[in-house]
């Protein structure tokens, strides 16, 4: 037994590691029709379990509702994915006796499951960033056992999804271990320690995503943890396209600042836009009566009441909205959005107090003078970011008008810092497609070459493994010359090495 394991999560690790070897030989065919047999029921579920996510975290039914489609949505993308085989990445290099460097091995080369993985779930995403979110799809995708660590915030939620998932994965004939669930953050780190866990995943804070990724690396034998923690996702606005539409411009902002009470990782922070320009008194316009909208937990709500607080006591800082939150007798916070604006000046003074995060419905409008470098505002205020987000005119997006050339090297700044650029729209909604990147540079993620979202989220939970020579009776049937699984190989024939870059004499 392994010592710092209680003889509960003793049991919970060893069946995982024990249904390892069998859940990675599964058929493709075999776990995506039981990773859809997990969507149908959580669909099925879906009144129950909307009606307990409710109680638990304050979303709206419309919100938890949609959330549960877009949780059933991945996992029949990557039931899909999983039978075309793509994210396997097979390579095939033939023996070749005229190879430019001497004689080449047969060597072929595949993706394997990394082996048991633990997921903390988040808050903010009860469904789609929990217990069957994206990265326990993917997890359970590429073939690896699963154990959750259920987030505090919603329990209950937890323990029913859970058996949802655990049921229709068992009447699948996946292997008994492949699925386990379990409560407390003690029981998380015991769990992330053991040497037969193979990977973390996380969704929350910078400060406990540090501490887990901080775990992960100092491990006997480091493994690899794929964190999102933060992100204030900047935006940039041009006096042109404020001109052409600041009251569809003002009403996205809003709506993208305050939905879900700005309790999304994705939420615009901040937007850049020209001083003296009419975009604030639009936002003031499209500011009809907001209801209040509960926060997600207590702690939440006063870590924002604090934050709200110190942004409209910073020199410089005025109230476009002032909003507000009050609580309740059990401690919950109820918000409305606030928005603020500051001078790009008395923003650069004030940066300590201004630049992070606030998980709410506040963002800051900064107002920047004529002539600003505006790429240059990038890695002067910011590290990494899930999005950027630039709104244009309609001319500038032709890319012929006299800003062109800035407008390029924005977006060039922007690529350099954020792993999704988004124009004319918002950066809140994450689609559920095969492209998309829901990642970016620290400490938007602790691993700036994954995605929590879209096919590509799969491999962060396999590692390549290459066979040289090896008999073909012995080979994945992904790298068999017969291709049994009918996956895409990339193949490199004999003879070709001594034509290597002649193209491009």
């Amino acid at each position: 037994m392994t010592e710092s394991l209680t003889p509960e999560l003793e049991a919970i690790v060893s069946a995982a590691a024990a249904a390892a070897p069998a859940f990675a030989a599964t058929a493709p065919e075999h776990r995506a029709r039981a990773i859809v047999a997990v969507a149908d029921a959580l669909e099925a579920a879906k009144p129950e379990l909307v009606e307990i996510a409710m109680r638990e975290t304050g979303l709206t039914e419309a919100r938890l509702s949609g959330e549960v489609t877009r949780t059933a949505v991945q996992l029949r993308l990557f039931a899909d994915t999983l039978v075309d085989g793509g994210y396997l990445d097979a390579r095939i290099d033939y023996a070749d006796d005229d190879f430019a460097l001497g004689v080449r091995p047969d060597i072929r080369r595949v993706l394997l499951p990394l082996g048991p993985v633990i997921n903390f779930s988040a808050s903010n995403f009860p469904f789609a960033f929990s217990v069957m979110g994206g990265d326990s799809a993917s997890i359970l995708a590429a073939g690896c056992p699963l154990i959750v660590k259920a987030h505090s915030g919603h329990p209950e939620l937890s323990d029913a999804t859970a058996r949802v998932a655990a049921e229709a994965l068992a009447a699948s004939g996946m292997p008994e271990g492949v699925f386990h669930l379990i409560h407390g953050r003690e029981a998380g780190v015991a769990v992330l320690k053991d040497p037969r866990v193979q990977a973390g995943a996380f969704t929350g804070s910078i400060g406990v995503g540090r501490l887990l990724a901080d775990i992960a690396a100092s491990r006997p034998a480091p493994i690899p943890f794929f964190g999102e923690l933060g992100s204030v996702n900047p935006v940039f606005i041009t006096a042109d396209a404020i001109a052409e539409r600041a009251a569809e411009i003002a009403s996205g902002y809003l709506t993208s600042v305050s939905g879900s009470a700005g309790q999304l990782c994705t939420k615009p922070g901040f937007a850049f836009i020209p001083e003296g320009g009419a975009l604030p008194e639009a936002i003031l316009e499209a500011a009809s009566e907001f209801p209040e909208h509960r926060l997600l937990d207590p702690r939440i709500a006063k870590s924002y009441d604090e934050r709200r607080s110190a942004v409209l006591g910073s020199p410089g800082v005025r109230a476009v909205i002032e909003g507000g939150i009050r609580f309740d007798e059990h401690g919950h916070g109820w918000a409305t959005p606030t928005i603020v604006a500051v001078s790009l000046d008395d923003f650069r003074a004030g940066k300590e107090a201004l630049v992070e995060e606030s998980f709410g419905p506040l963002s800051i409008l900064v107002e920047t003078p004529e002539g600003t470098d505006l790429a240059a505002l990038m890695p002067e205020f910011y590290e990494g970011n899930l999005t950027g987000t630039l709104h244009l005119s309609a001319a500038e997006a032709t890319g012929t008008t006299a800003n062109a050339a800035e407008l390029r090297a924005l977006v060039a700044a922007l690529a350099n810092q954020v792993g999704r650029v988004l124009f004319n729209g918002w950066s809140t909604g994450v689609a559920v497609t095969p492209a998309q990147q829901h990642g970016g540079p620290w400490p938007a993620t602790t691993n700036d070459s994954s995605t929590s979202v879209g096919t590509a989220a799969i491999t962060r939970f396999l590692r390549p493994v290459a066979y040289q020579n090896a008999p073909a009776a012995l080979l994945p049937e992904a790298l068999q010359d017969t291709n049994p699984l009918g996956v895409p190989q990339s193949i490199a024939a004999a003879g070709e090495s001594r034509e290597w870059g002649s193209r491009w004499r």
